[in-house]
């Protein structure tokens, strides 16, 4: 059974996760990781989703503010004995509609080229590309997409 938890970034389930994910994202991003790292930062983020399989934290998402109207989603991760259960996109919809009750018109996220799930994940779920925004401009291994709520 699985169960959804509206969180912040102090949750402890939260932060292990965060862990497994900066782990694998070290590997895949390789030299570059430095880099994304640095925007990667949870102690500001207020709206965390943990999806928990039998009492077990096992996928995560968030959003943060952007500007007025957009919410950023930051640190999507599922682990890997729970992929391909459909958790990633369960938490990314309960995102939008927590950034909707909010009045967000908006949310905008950020990835890496090499993160063919992701990739995948908001393409099928209605994300369309756009420009590479803010610190992202001109950063070639990054993909952007944005969604109207």
């Amino acid at each position: 059974m699985i169960k959804l938890l509206r969180t912040d970034a102090n949750n402890p389930d939260f932060k292990e996760l965060i862990i497994l994910l900066d782990a694998g994202l070290a590997i895949t991003d390789g030299e570059d990781h430095t880099f994304y790292s640095q925007f990667n930062k949870v102690d500001h983020i207020k709206y965390v989703i943990i999806a928990y399989e039998n009492s077990k934290a096992v996928a995560c998402g968030a959003i943060k503010k952007y500007d007025e109207n957009t919410m950023e989603v930051k640190r999507m991760f599922t682990s890997p004995e729970s992929r391909g259960k459909g958790l990633a996109s369960m938490i990314l919809a309960e995102l939008q509609n927590w950034a909707k009750e909010m009045d967000y018109k908006r949310c905008i996220l950020e990835t890496g080229i090499r993160q063919k799930e992701a990739v995948s994940l908001y393409n099928k779920t209605g994300f369309i590309l756009i420009p590479n925004y803010g610190q992202y401009e001109g950063i070639e291994n990054s993909i952007c997409f944005e969604k109207t709520l």
